[in-house]
């Protein structure tokens, strides 16, 4: 069973750096009975990139709902599948003269290196999105695999003193909003420095202490609950 994409328009900016990103789509939050993003807010469950693009499809959205359950009720078995996807994934990746790198979470927020997956592929570059400050904070302090990369997502619950002591400590934080906003070197959102997290999806390129600002997509585009920034 294939379980990772590389069929995905903004982690395809990869290729233009060097990379080769591929991904796991799952079905996010409780859509298929299992949740798997125990974090979520209901701004970010009515936002989630599960409906941008083909994600609306409804042959999408099966094989997703698939993918989870049997990682919810067949962990060994998906685990296995997953190692042998991301072992074919280096193959191709390196026949294109490309790095390969990896976000499994890319509608979901699993803790991926509890299953030691992440630990059993030194050699790659893991990275995603979280909204588990502890998680976050745990990378900040270099308690994670040194391949794993995390960027915090911000969510219409947390209060701008929370993200702005999040990125003080050295955690980059995600913040969607209804525009798109230029790099600023010398401060930008609430004057924190900000970058553009629409050029790549590479996120263990950026440099720390940053907001990474994203323009909303899906149905995020229609959020009022202020899980998308109004600029």
């Amino acid at each position: 069973m294939r379980l990772l994409t590389v069929n995905n328009h903004k982690i395809n900016k990869s290729k233009e750096y060097g990379w080769m990103t591929f991904g796991l789509h799952l079905a996010p939050h409780t859509q298929s009975g299992y949740n798997v993003c125990p974090y979520a807010s209901k701004g970010c469950a009515e936002a989630c990139l599960n409906t941008a693009g083909r994600g609306r499809m409804n042959v999408v959205q099966d094989a997703r709902i698939r993918k989870t359950k049997m990682f919810k009720e067949g962990k060994a078995n998906f685990l296995h599948f997953l190692q042998k996807d991301i072992d074919m994934a280096k193959r191709k990746a390196n026949k294109e003269n490309l790095k390969p790198c990896f976000r499994l979470n890319l509608t979901s927020d699993i803790s991926w290196e509890r299953y030691k997956v992440i630990e059993n592929n030194p050699d790659v570059q893991f990275y995603d999105y979280t909204k588990n400050h502890v998680r976050a904070m745990k990378f900040a302090n270099k308690e994670l695999p040194n391949n794993y990369h995390l960027t915090f997502s911000r969510s219409e619950e947390h209060k701008l003193e929370f993200i702005q002591s999040m990125v003080n400590f050295g955690v980059n934080v995600a913040v969607v909003f209804d525009k798109d906003l230029q790099q600023n070197r010398g401060g930008g959102w609430e004057n924190m420095i900000t970058l553009n997290g629409d050029k790549h999806d590479l996120r263990f390129l950026d440099k720390p202490n940053r907001i990474v600002a994203l323009k909303a997509k899906g149905d995020a585009i229609k959020d009022q609950s202020g899980f998308t920034v109004k600029v």
